[in-house]
This record gives structure tokens, sequence and C-alpha cells, in this order.
């Protein structure tokens, strides 16, 4: 049953609704006690009297309660009341990914940041032996004060990093996925996740791939016309590169994409850790990288006049040089002599005087 405005659960207020998920209905809520407003998450009631549905939703409070990161929604109370279970969460004004990706790609300068904003969150949660398994736009806010990473109710402990786990939390999880049942949403997930094999941070990295592909080029990784076809996708096919799509995209980001999708899990990039440094590098190097300059085309002309007037320039000055500096021919020398007339000779008046070759 909906809650209307007005309703009270312990020391909160429900204002209005602002969405249902799989896994609870979310309202505008306001905390009396501070008088902030704060968002509430209520498992619904035809959810609440499954004991396995109602551990899960209690496992989510537990698992965010745990982790503490700026890109992660913080959790900040936990009850039940009248047999509705809720938690008290961070409110967060903004889009969703998924909204603003109605609108078209994000440019490439949004799509490294919010990248590495997500990467460096799930970096926290997986540090803490939490696999969120549910990474898709609806799950990602995007604010004024950066990207939120929404929903840890598909999250469980890691198999590799949970040794710092309680003990209950584990038996719990393993209760909860014993029978191997694919949780998610499929156009998101991992070939292990489809085939209901053990999951791990690798998962996520797959997942973070698919939401990078589809930030740069607007369109999903994987697409059909039915689910199974999606699924056969994700199985067996591999998407079009990045740069068919957007030209103007850094080859860089098109192969650390392509790194995230690959089939076999140990093919990937092994942590988040090591995708959100890929992330920046690509960011700050800028050109460098790939990265086109916002006026790339303005930039290569200007620079192709500079270069054609320098090389004018040099040759002009090499000609000048080349005319001043080189020495000139020297000058033709004049031959004198004087040659005696023959004994008797008389000057003919108004004649030509010639020597004969001979002499």
């Amino acid at each position: 049953m909906a809650l209307t405005a007005g309703t009270k659960l312990g020391p909160y207020e429900i204002l209005g609704p602002l969405g249902a998920g799989g896994m609870g209905e979310v309202y505008r809520a306001r905390d009396t006690r501070l008088d902030r407003t704060i968002a509430i998450k209520i498992l619904p009631e035809h959810l609440a009297s499954d004991p396995g549905r109602r551990a899960r939703f209690e496992r989510e409070a537990r698992t965010v309660s745990g982790l503490s990161h700026p890109n992660i929604c913080a959790l900040f109370d936990i009850g039940d009341q009248d047999g509705i279970y809720y938690v008290v969460l961070e409110y967060l004004g903004g889009e969703t990914l998924a909204d603003r990706l109605a609108k078209g790609p994000l440019p490439v300068s949004e799509v490294l940041k919010v990248g590495a904003d997500i990467a460096s969150a799930l970096e926290s949660a997986h540090r803490y032996g939490v696999v969120h398994r549910d990474l898709k736009p609806a799950n990602v806010m995007l604010t004024k004060t950066g990207t939120k990473l929404l929903d840890f109710g598909l999250a469980k402990p890691s198999p590799v990093l949970a040794s710092a786990a309680a003990d209950d939390t584990q038996t719990l999880a393993k209760s909860l996925t014993e029978e191997r049942a694919i949780v998610g949403t499929f156009q998101y997930m991992a070939p292990e996740q489809l085939e209901g094999k053990e999951t791990d941070v690798r998962t996520d990295i797959f997942a973070l791939g698919v939401l990078l592909y589809e930030m740069s080029t607007g369109r999903r990784a994987f697409d059909g016309a039915s689910r199974a076809s999606v699924i056969a996708a994700i199985m067996s096919s591999e998407p079009a590169p990045i740069g068919t799509l957007q030209p103007l995209s850094p080859p860089a980001l098109d192969r650390l994409v392509q790194n995230c999708l690959a089939k076999d899990p140990d093919r990937r990039w092994q942590t988040a850790h090591d995708v959100r440094l890929q992330l920046e590098w690509i960011r700050d190097a800028g050109s460098q990288a790939g990265v086109p300059r916002v006026k790339g085309q303005r930039w290569i002309t200007r620079e192709r006049i500079a270069w054609a007037s320098a090389l004018f320039l040099l040759l002009a000055v090499a000609t000048t040089f080349v005319r001043y500096v080189q020495p000139s021919s020297p000058p033709q020398r004049k031959i004198m002599f004087t040659v005696e007339p023959p004994p008797g000779y008389k000057p003919i008046p108004d004649g030509i005087t010639a020597l004969s070759p001979d002499g």
C-alpha cells in the first residue's frame, strides 16, 4: 500500500513519492528531529511478508551502512513500524543516469568524470568486501556535487574479499544465493552472472564497461528484440567499437571499455582501482591520449598556416644569405702589350692598321 503525504514513520514524515524499484518504494520525507529532507526506502507489503525478501532488504541496510564514500549514497537509519520495514537514506537532488541518457550520449569529458566517480565508489565497496551486482543507469544519480551510486539491494560479500565481513553476513548471503538464482538487470549482467556462476568484483567491472559504452554512444552495448536475443549478444557478440559511432571519442577509452567487456573475467581489468586510474589518465592526458580538443579543426588549420609561414620566411632568409655570402666570380684580367712597327713602316692617313694572324 502506497504511503500518503503526512504519514509518520517514527520521527520521519512522508512528503511524497520519489520512485519505486524491484526492491522497494522510495519516498521523500522530513526528519522532524533535525529538520532536514531525507529519502525513505520501504519494502512493499507483499514483499515484506517474504522472509527472504525481508532479509535481503535488511542486508542492503547493513551493507550500505558500512560504506562511507563521497560517491555512495549514505544511509542514516533503519526501522520498522506496523509491519513496514524502511531505511533512511541521504536525499539526492538531480537526475538518474538513465534520465540523462534518454537525452543522448554524454560529452567525453563527462563520461570520463562520471565513469571515474563510479569506479571510485566500486573500489571502496570492493575493498570493504561488497560486490554491487546491479550496476545500471537507474542506480546512478547525477547531482550538483558529483555522482552517487545507489541501491545495494542485490549486493553481496565478495568471496575473495569477504574475510573481513561478519560470519552472520556470510551465512545470510549464502542462504539467499545458494540456489544460484539470476539476480540483477540482465542488460548489464556479465556472462558468468547470466549463467548463475559465482560472481566477484570483476562482475561489476563488466557492468561498468556497459555503462561507459552507453554513456559514450547513447546506445546499449548489448541490445535485441527479446530477452533471449540480448542474453545471446552478451554471451557471444561484441559491441561495435565506440569510435565507429562517436569518431571524436578517444581511442584509449574504446580500448578500456573493450577490456571491461571481455567475456572471460580473467581477461578484464581485475580491479575498479585500475579502471579508475585509466579513466583519470585519459582525462588528464587530453590530446596525448587521443582526446580531441574542443576546437581541434581550427587548431590544426592555424598550426598549418604557422608552419607554412615559418617555412616561407626560412626560404627567404636562406636565399638572401646565399646571395650576399657566396663569393662572386672574379673580374676578367686585361692584357696589355706593345707592338713595334716594322722598319720603314709609314702609317696610311685615315687607314686602318691590323695585325696578321702570324704577327
